[in-house]
């Protein structure tokens, strides 16, 4: 029995053990339908007392495709909060192309959707994104959280907060706990990889509790987690072509720069093959005037 809502809180007869993780993001989602999870983490991540966070809602979001067989597309939340400020929370774990321009696309359409013709721009409200990566994101520091605004670029003054992004790099969260607060403690809570782990953080303060409950109780509802695991497999698989054609496009580029490198030397060109070496901007170029990218492709 839960001792929060009082719902009993059944095992799964199949495994004790089991339970979803908050880098999936159908189980990110789920788990912030939950009014007191939202609450907490919101509260950490804007760096109040989750007594100071009032109403929060939960606004409809469009299952995004980035591709047009993408089957699945990307899930993310969006919560309005009481005074109108909007905060959309996306969970990744493997990276992306261009994921710099998708945040700022995407922000700038929650801003854009506030008003329709006619309307003044004192109607616009504050819109924070935020990007929890189960990736290194920014691999020239160990930064695992970062705040982004418009700001003055040689005074560092605040131009406007009407737009913010947060940045919470999961894989470079330190080993052990540092006796981390606010945010941190909850980048740790999504990046938990056991039952165990997360057990251990049920004990930080009734809002880790609530949010360990949610889990187990989504963990055995049968329906929720063949969801669960659907969405799981479909990650894993997309990972596996990535991977795949990356591993691809590696043999192959080096099949095309072996076979550039053999001509030049077989034409006498040697100052264009050490030019290339250096310039892969040169190098493309002659890779083309040899119509040898044309053949592999």
């Amino acid at each position: 029995m839960s001792k929060r809502t009082g719902t009993k809180v059944q095992k799964n007869r199949t495994d004790d053990e089991f339970i979803m993780l908050p880098t999936v993001d159908f189980c990110f989602k789920e788990l912030m339908r939950n009014e007191k999870v939202r609450k907490g983490i919101i509260a950490a991540l804007l760096g109040v007392r989750p007594e100071e966070i009032k109403e929060t809602r939960l606004l409809p979001t469009i299952l995004r495709k980035e591709y047009e067989d993408d089957k699945y597309g990307i899930l993310d939340v969006r919560v309005e909060m009481h005074d109108g400020k909007q905060i959309d929370f996306e969970m990744q774990v493997a990276e992306f192309d261009f994921w710099k321009k998708r945040i700022v696309f995407y922000l700038s359409k929650m801003v854009t959707d506030q008003i329709h013709k006619g309307d003044d721009y004192d109607k616009i409200q504050k819109c924070i994104h935020v990007s929890i990566l189960d990736f290194v994101h920014f691999p020239e520091d160990n930064r695992c959280y970062r705040k982004i605004i418009f700001c003055d670029t040689k005074t560092g003054e605040v131009y406007t907060d009407i737009m913010e992004i947060h940045m919470l790099e999961l894989g470079k969260l330190s080993p052990e706990d540092q006796n981390e607060e606010g945010i941190i403690r909850w980048m740790r809570f999504f990046n938990a990889k056991s039952q165990k782990d997360l057990k251990e953080m049920e004990k930080q303060d009734e809002y880790f509790g609530e949010a360990y409950e949610e889990l187990e109780r989504l963990s055995v509802d049968e329906k929720k987690r063949l969801e669960y695991e659907t969405r799981l497999k479909y990650k894993r698989d997309k990972y596996a072509q990535l991977h795949y054609a990356t591993r691809i496009g590696r043999e192959e580029g080096a099949k095309q720069i072996n076979e550039l490198n053999k001509r030049l030397i077989e034409l006498g060109r040697i100052d264009d093959l050490k030019r290339a070496v250096e310039d892969s901007d040169y190098q493309e170029q002659l890779l083309k005037e040899m119509k040898i990218i044309a053949r592999y492709d």
